[in-house]
């Protein structure tokens, strides 16, 4: 995708990681972390204009869980509260045997998405989620069979060469969607010139979306939106809504982020049309 994407005013979607794995409502008391929070939340989301919502699963003391399980209780609250949004589930993770990270794709029905962690980074001062290559094709042999489209999230450049590998290795269905992240340790630095070399060194005809750590979301989501792609917000990457200021909810960083695509002249992707533009 291109500045001719841009101008040809290719939609985009806009997706709202509402949770993640890490932080909690130490951060910030507005990230949702029960099943009823997570489902409200993607509600709102959704009407502010997300059409996907990326999702991580906690244990009820606020600790990240894989459980089928939990992850099964929060996709029922999204269908209870949310309208038509996508659910995207989180297979990422440190130090959780591999067997662990198949359980986020075995609900019942299966998540039309789940991300795909393309190699290993470091985490904390003692920790590496390793993402083997053996670990990747077996979670993106599963997705295959249960109908998921996989988001490869892209954390530095090698993890760009992880992608041709993994093309070369396994039959991807088409179009290749990867969500190329920016900030410290082991991601991308969040510089101008490394997005623009990391979007020219994805494979041809693959889609990307941008997720930019901390105070870089913003003005790498603007750039995103720029040259065509898609974009990822919320409180699981960045708990502010400008410096000093604490994020009131995963909505207000959606609805920023719109108001930026629709200044700019981009359609924002409902949730039809997302799946159209991702062939889900």
């Amino acid at each position: 995708m291109t500045y001719r994407e841009f101008l040809d005013g290719e939609p985009v979607v806009v997706t709202a990681a509402l949770t993640g794995g890490v932080h909690g409502k130490e951060t910030t008391p507005h990230l949702p972390e029960t099943p009823e929070e997570i489902g409200k939340a993607a509600a709102e989301a959704e009407a502010a204009g997300a059409s996907v919502v990326h999702v991580h699963a906690r244990r009820p003391n606020g600790e990240r869980t894989f459980a089928t399980e939990r992850f099964q209780e929060i996709d029922d609250a999204i269908r209870r509260y949310a309208d038509d949004v996508i659910i995207q589930h989180s297979t990422g993770g440190t130090g959780a045997p591999d067997e662990d990270r198949h359980l986020p794709l075995r609900t019942d029905p299966a998540p039309e998405m789940a991300s795909l962690d393309m190699g290993p980074l470091n985490r904390y001062e003692h920790l590496t989620s390793e993402n083997t290559r053996g670990l990747v094709d077996s979670l993106h042999e599963e997705m295959v069979e249960r109908g998921i489209k996989p988001e490869l999230e892209v954390f530095n450049n090698g993890h760009i060469n992880e992608v041709h590998g993994l093309l070369e290795r396994r039959d991807l269905a088409e179009p290749v969607y990867a969500t190329l992240i920016f900030g410290p340790g082991t991601l991308t630095p969040p510089r101008p010139r490394n997005f623009l070399n990391a979007i020219d060194n994805l494979p041809e005809g693959a889609l990307f979306n941008t997720l930019g750590f901390g105070r870089h979301q913003l003005p790498f989501a603007t750039m995103g939106l720029l040259f065509g792609g898609h974009v990822r917000v919320g409180l699981e990457d960045n708990v502010y809504y400008r410096r000093g200021e604490i994020a009131e909810s995963n909505a207000q960083l959606v609805e920023r982020v719109v108001r930026t695509a629709e200044e700019l002249g981009r359609e924002v992707a409902t949730p039809s049309q997302a799946r159209d533009v991702l062939e889900l």
